[in-house]
């Protein structure tokens, strides 16, 4: 009895266990069913899933429902909503930069226009009027303790200088220079251009460094310590540069003038196919907005420049032709064609610029509002310089070469006999006035509401900038240890000296009674850093990174780029 209860008992157990492992089983199976069903529907089976996978119909591996899913499946660009919009902004921003460019590019040529008429207009007035104030001297006596202002001094020197080139000029022949160079062979003349378009540039930032010094040198207090070589070498220097700078510029014309004139139009094609390989040297650079501020002064005073070369060209050709108007509209169509090439490099350049370093259009009127800032504050009684030297530093255009040349084709190429010729003359100056005054006029007009959209009104009340006071503000950055955080405003050290931005003009703080004014809207966008300079901790005497000192490198305010605009300054 005993031995059939155990093993009746052994028998109960063995069930048990099988019941228990039989429902293991079951659970097991409905789990795989619902992690099958879930890879089902992706059309391939899991890790999981993998024993039931071999027991799936093998039609659900068809060729035909991997066509079906990936016909029907889909997706929702919702789902990374801001990098849509993102791109969306870049298509809207590409798509109006043409319009603000170009908005940029009217102001800036009319700008142009202004100092350009100035020297053919005011310039011969303002000269003859400090030269009748040096005769009446001994009559009226001294009124003061110089013989004449300063602005009566520079505008005296720029007529010598003028008069001096262009009686210079009169020994170079137009004629022998168009024939040396049409005998040279095409690909010999691209390379021309090209060196002399880098001349050009390299004249003209140093150009106008030299014609300040002469300015300043002539101008400067006598109680001041001699530390120049006096006026007379700086005058020849001056000359020399101007007479250099005109005979480049006519240089250009005449090459220019060559290939309007060949038969087959290459030279012309390759003349213009090198403003599309500007394209290819610029896009793919790294630029700030100031970078691309000094980049659009260039292209405003490039297309000016290029105008005047068109006018040139025309004259010549006109003259030769003994003034058809017939032959115009041969020249038209090349002249149309050189300037749509000039604007359509231009609108993909900046177009494609603003894209890669994610810069707003709106960043064009900025820089509109900074040149007619410059406008406005050469107006002021305190004004430190004259309108057109401003224009010069600004977008590196010096009109006096350009201006020299221009008098010297249109003296050679118009023979003026009688004294009917004379009355057209006098009439044609007294319209190139009107036209300099009312372009004045409506240039300033048009700066005082840029200036006032800017919210950029208190700069004009700021006082120009030293040369001591600058010096004394950058010793100071250099010994002060003071920690300025990115969002902290400006603030005064013990010493009295100002820690200010490089907005305002640096000024000591505890030599000038002037209160300190609130900085605008504009003020801020045109100086605002990087994020990534924001972070940087940069030692004021190692100039390196470091914990010790935390001031920040400052950025260059728009307002203070002034020289080398036309060089390119691409920063990688």
């Amino acid at each position: 009895m005993a031995d059939s209860l155990s093993t009746s008992l052994g028998e109960e157990k063995e069930k048990e266990k099988e019941d228990r492992e039989r429902d293991s089983k079951a659970a097991k199976t409905e789990k795989n069913k619902e992690k099958d069903g879930v890879t089902e529907t992706l059309g391939f089976s899991d890790k999981n899933g993998g024993s039931k996978g071999k027991k799936r119909n093998l039609s659900d591996l068809s060729l035909v429902r991997f066509i079906t899913t990936e016909l029907t499946r889909g997706y929702f660009l919702e789902h990374n909503e801001a990098k849509y919009t993102e791109r969306r902004e870049r298509v809207y921003t590409c798509l109006r930069i043409p319009k603000e460019l170009e908005k940029l590019m009217t102001f800036g040529f009319f700008l142009c226009l202004d100092a350009f008429l100035y020297v053919f207009t005011l310039l011969p007035l303002r000269v003859i009027l400090a030269l009748l104030r040096l005769l009446t001297l001994p009559c009226c006596g001294l009124s003061g303790s110089r013989l004449l202002q300063p602005a009566q001094v520079c505008d005296v020197l720029k007529g010598f200088i003028m008069v001096l080139c262009y009686s210079m000029m009169s020994y170079v022949d137009y004629a022998m220079m168009y024939h040396l160079i049409r005998g040279q062979s095409v690909i010999k003349l691209y390379i021309i251009y090209n060196m002399l378009e880098v001349a050009d540039r390299l004249f003209s930032s140093f150009g106008q460094d030299i014609l300040d010094a002469l300015y300043w040198t002539a101008t400067e207090p006598k109680e001041k310590k001699r530390a120049h070589i006096g006026v007379i070498p700086h005058f020849l220097m001056a000359v020399l540069y101007v007479f250099l700078h005109a005979i480049l510029i006519m240089v250009q014309a005449t090459t220019l003038n060559v290939a309007f004139n060949s038969h087959n139009k290459s030279l012309l094609t390759i003349m213009m196919s090198n403003n599309f390989v500007e394209i290819k040297g610029s896009v793919f650079k790294k630029f700030e907005k100031n970078n691309l501020f000094q980049m659009s002064n260039s292209d405003i005073k490039e297309r000016f420049t290029n105008y005047i070369l068109l006018l040139i060209v025309c004259l010549r050709n006109m003259e030769q032709f003994s003034w058809n108007p017939d032959h115009l509209w041969v020249l038209f169509p090349d002249v149309v064609m050189v300037i749509a090439s000039e604007v359509a490099v231009d609108v993909v350049k900046h177009a494609f610029i603003t894209k890669f370093n994610d810069i707003s259009a709106d960043v064009y009127g900025e820089y509109r509002a900074s040149l007619a800032f410059d406008l406005v504050s050469s107006r002021q009684k305190n004004a430190y310089t004259d309108y057109s030297d401003s224009v010069s530093r600004r977008m590196g255009f010096i009109p006096l070469p350009l201006a020299l040349l221009l008098i010297r084709v249109v003296t050679s190429s118009v023979k003026i006999q009688g004294s009917l010729s004379f009355m057209c003359v006098l009439l044609f100056y007294l319209g190139m006035i009107t036209l300099k005054v009312l372009n004045s006029i409506v240039l300033l007009g048009t700066s005082c509401v840029f200036v006032k959209e800017a919210n950029m009104e208190e700069k004009l009340f700021d006082p120009p900038p030293s040369a001591v006071s600058s010096r004394v503000n950058s010793r100071a950055h250099r010994t002060k240890h003071v920690h300025i955080s990115p969002q902290q405003e400006p603030t005064t050290d013990k010493g009295g000296v100002s820690l200010a931005s490089d907005i305002s003009p640096p000024t000591n703080v505890a030599e000038s009674s002037a209160p300190t004014l609130p900085k605008s809207d504009s003020d801020t966008f045109l100086t605002t850093p990087d994020e990534d300079e924001d972070e940087k901790i940069i030692n004021a005497d190692t100039g390196l990174e470091g914990d010790g000192l935390k001031n920040r490198t400052p950025k260059k305010d728009l307002l203070e780029i002034d020289r080398f605009t036309i060089c390119g300054n691409r920063i990688d």
